[in-house]
């Protein structure tokens, strides 16, 4: 009785390895599979896909434009299974530009198997795509990449993958999209980033495009935006004069939003920070050059080094007189000669005041020059009483005799 039940589960073992090779044997066009290369020859890549499973792909898809191929027997690939003839599984990493592959299109459709193409020209609301032999494809400027399409003519001339998205006219209507692929991989990357990174971590990145509010930067496969406010420490103007496309730099991750793909970055807080020795550089009571940067109600911003402005109140911007609006006393880019006030690490703020003229005393005079000072300039003496009104006739009196 023991050994009948014994045969019975070896029975039924073997019925369970018998139907997994016949469900490993077959695959649905389209389908990726995992598989290892067992011999390359001068036209076919050979696969051994598990068990007694094995396929070849076309050797072109695997080389360099020299022709040489780019792996070696042993390594383990993705490949796309496309069909069977005569027990021999076809497969495809991506169908190419050639001819032959014109009879695949269909299925490429079908089972969402990227293809290559060579964008041809820009023309109304996307570009046009050539792809095996003489067949054409369209992809509207929003599919052809994560980003907005800015500069239409960088894209002429170059090979890309695409997936078909529609497939019509037995081929005549072809609608591509690069950006479905791209957004592919962008979810398989974070799966993978979402376990290492976190906020406050350095990393290397790779500028991909430029706006005017920041910089779109790839940090290994996903992208992170590093807003113009922080490139530096100081006021960044034009962007385009101090960042562009392929620059590689380290940015600090300052928040991780994966609900709604939001990565945000800072290039200025990998800097040291200027204000750590603002005490050392601008004493107060010490004199020092500074630029008109920006103008408000309330005064002007003199910025003294890159990252550090200092606040000139409107009450010292008028020299003694009473002024409207800052912009009556100085204007934007404006080079000033001033003393600081006070100085606040803490808050990072500077108080400034014009300097006095070389001929005055930095400590005694006072910067902001009172009426009379005027008054005394004028009559070219500096009595130390005003004394009286008839004082002052007789002497004017005086002179004009």
């Amino acid at each position: 009785m023991v050994e009948e039940n014994e045969m019975n589960e070896e029975l039924s073992f073997a019925e369970m390895f018998e139907q997994t090779e016949v469900k490993r044997d077959y695959l649905q066009p389209g389908q990726k599979v995992e598989a290892t290369v067992v011999k390359i020859t001068p036209e076919w890549i050979f696969l051994d896909l598990g068990g007694k499973s094995e396929g070849y792909l076309d050797r072109k898809e695997l080389a360099d434009e020299e022709g040489h191929v780019t792996i070696q027997e042993g390594e383990t690939i993705s490949a796309y299974f496309l069909s069977s003839r005569a027990n021999e599984k076809l497969f495809t990493t991506r169908i190419g530009a050639g001819n032959s592959a014109r009879n695949h299109m269909e299925e490429v459709w079908k089972s969402g198997i990227p293809i290559e193409g060579v964008v041809e020209k820009e023309i109304k609301g996307g570009f046009e795509i050539k792809l095996a032999g003489d067949m054409r494809g369209f992809c509207p400027f929003s599919q052809m990449g994560l980003q907005r399409v800015d500069k239409g003519q960088d894209y002429i001339g170059r090979r890309m993958a695409f997936r078909i998205t529609e497939f019509g006219e037995r081929g005549r209507n072809i609608i591509l999209s690069s950006r479905a692929l791209l957004e592919e991989q962008r979810k398989k990357d974070e799966e993978v980033l979402r376990t290492s990174l976190q906020e406050g971590m350095r990393v290397s990145g790779t500028i991909v495009s430029i706006r005017d509010f920041g910089a779109f930067v790839d940090i290994g496969g996903i992208q992170g935006l590093l807003p113009i406010s922080e490139i530096g420490w100081d006021r960044v103007e034009d962007i385009q004069e101090r960042l562009s496309v392929g620059q590689v730099l380290e940015v600090l991750i300052t928040r991780l939003d994966w609900e709604n793909n939001r990565i945000s970055l800072s290039l200025k807080q990998t800097l040291a920070d200027p204000w750590d020795e603002v005490t050392t550089l601008y004493p107060e009571g010490s004199l020092h050059t500074g630029v008109v940067v920006r103008l408000t109600a309330f005064g002007a911003f003199v910025n003294l080094r890159p990252g550090i402005d200092g606040l000139m109140h409107i009450s010292k911007l008028g020299r003694g007189r009473r002024i409207a609006h800052p912009r009556d006393a100085v204007k934007l880019g404006d080079t000033l000669e001033v003393k600081i006030d006070a100085v606040d690490p803490g808050k990072k703020r500077i108080s400034l005041s014009f300097a006095p003229a070389e001929t005055e005393d930095p400590v005694t005079v006072k910067v902001v020059r009172e009426p009379e000072d005027s008054y005394r300039d004028y009559m070219g003496n500096t009595p130390t009483t005003l004394g009286s009104l008839g004082d002052l006739l007789k002497r004017k009196l005086d002179r004009k005799e």
